[in-house]
């Protein structure tokens, strides 16, 4: 069974590292983080990402551009954001993205 893919993009460079080890704890899912748009746009034509994750302080500018490109290149991506809150909370995101149903 291949692994979901994500791409996570923060511009904090500790609390990406966090949410990246966080994802890659459920063997089901393989997280890449980075941290600028131009990092973010080459990962993922590069790669096959099954949903993109946002976390914080992305400018509004940012975010409308990233998610303009990733939804050119690939229309029915999963993009969600999240701006904390612990690692049931990025799991129970994740999952409710990938069913397409909340969770709790």
């Amino acid at each position: 069974m291949n692994k979901i893919q994500i791409l996570t993009i923060g511009r904090h460079p500790e609390i990406l590292q966090t949410v990246v080890r966080l994802v890659n704890n459920n063997p089901d899912w393989h997280c890449t983080g980075v941290i600028t748009d131009e990092e973010a746009m080459a990962a993922f034509t590069s790669q096959a990402f099954d949903l993109v994750l946002l976390g914080g302080g992305i400018e509004k500018q940012s975010e409308e551009r990233l998610c303009n490109v990733f939804k050119a290149h690939k229309p029915g991506i999963i993009i969600l954001q999240h701006y904390g809150g612990g690692s049931g909370l990025l799991s129970a995101e994740i999952y409710e993205g990938l069913c397409g149903v909340k969770l709790g």
